[in-house]
C-alpha cells in the first residue's frame, strides 16, 4: 500500500454537519420556545394584561441609548436590560406580593411587567440580538450581527 493510500484510509470520513450541533441555532431556538412559553404563561397569569408582551415589547430596548457613552457602556446598560437577571427579580417580587400583602393590582403589574421583559429578551435571542461584546454593538455572544450597507 502506497503512503497516499495509508493516509487516505486512516482519514476520518467527513461527518454529517447538521445546525443542532451548532450553538448558536440551538440557543435561538431554545429562545423561541421560551418566547412562546412566556406568551402561554401570560394568557395563563395575567388574562387580562397578556397583551402588553407585544405592546411594550420595544419599551426595552432603550437600554441601547447607553451606546450614546461609547461602546463599553452601552454594552453593560444594554447586557442589564437584556438578560434574564431583572425580569426574574421582578417575577419575584410579583410572586412575595401575591403571597403577602401586596395589592393585587401591583402584583399583577409586576407580573406583567416581568413577563413582557422575559419574553422581549427571548424575542430578541431568538433573532440573533445577543448579549453585546464591549467591543462593537454587533458582536454579540450569539455571533456577528449584519452591518447596513453604507451608501
Amino acid at each position: 500500500m502506497s503512503d497516499d493510500a495509508r493516509d487516505e484510509a486512516t482519514q476520518p470520513l467527513p461527518q454529517p454537519t447538521t445546525d443542532l450541533t451548532r450553538p448558536r441555532v440551538v440557543l435561538r431556538a431554545e429562545a423561541l420556545l421560551v418566547a412562546v412559553g412566556l406568551v402561554w404563561a401570560a394568557w395563563l397569569l395575567v388574562p387580562a394584561t397578556w397583551w402588553v408582551l407585544f405592546a411594550a415589547f420595544l419599551l426595552f430596548d432603550l437600554s441601547a441609548l447607553g451606546y450614546l457613552r461609547g461602546p463599553r457602556v452601552g454594552a453593560i446598560v444594554y447586557n442589564l436590560g437584556h438578560s434574564y437577571v431583572g425580569p426574574l427579580l421582578l417575577g419575584a417580587l410579583a410572586v412575595g406580593l401575591a403571597l403577602g400583602a401586596g395589592s393585587a393590582s401591583a402584583q399583577a403589574f409586576c407580573a406583567t411587567a416581568a413577563l413582557a421583559w422575559a419574553f422581549h429578551v427571548a424575542v430578541d435571542r431568538a433573532l440573533g440580538f445577543g448579549l453585546k461584546e464591549p467591543d462593537s454593538f454587533h458582536h454579540t455572544h450569539l455571533g456577528m450581527l449584519p452591518r447596513r450597507p453604507t451608501s
